[in-house]
């Protein structure tokens, strides 16, 4: 299995531990990670969480305790797992899943910063979307 970069670690194993809502993947390097789903869901690689550019990311809130309805791969390079909250965009490559469990730590602390500067937090609801005179994203 290829990643998008072709000098990358693929994975060698992937695991989803349903009841601790964990996706365990192994490494080609050696390295092996515990990503929680919610770290996944908050920053899911999808156009509805990341928005199409710079300053257009969308804050995810409420999603501690969702969970993967399915993990389906996408060629040789990627996952797409589907949520427990209907979220079923976000295409996860072998790289960008290695870069949320080497990073995980940093991941945190800058979306704790971010729940705070925006006044939120991390169990609140989702506030509802804006409407906007975009027909489709």
């Amino acid at each position: 299995m290829a990643g998008l970069n072709k000098n990358s670690p693929t994975p060698q194993a992937l695991t989803v531990h349903a009841q601790s809502r964990v996706l365990e993947v192994s490494f080609s390097d050696g390295a092996s990670f515990r990503i929680p789903f919610e770290l996944m869901r908050v920053y899911s690689p999808s156009a509805e969480v990341q928005g199409h550019g710079e300053g257009q990311e969308v804050l995810q809130t409420g999603k501690r305790m969702v969970t993967l309805q399915s993990l389906e791969p996408v060629g040789n390079y990627a996952v797409q797992p589907v949520f427990s909250d209907g979220h079923d965009t976000g295409i996860f490559s072998w790289d960008y899943l290695y870069h949320l469990g080497a990073q995980e730590a940093t991941l945190w602390a800058q979306y704790e910063a971010r729940l705070q500067a925006a006044g939120r937090e991390r169990d609140g609801p989702m506030p509802a979307a804006p409407v906007s005179g975009c027909a489709s994203h």
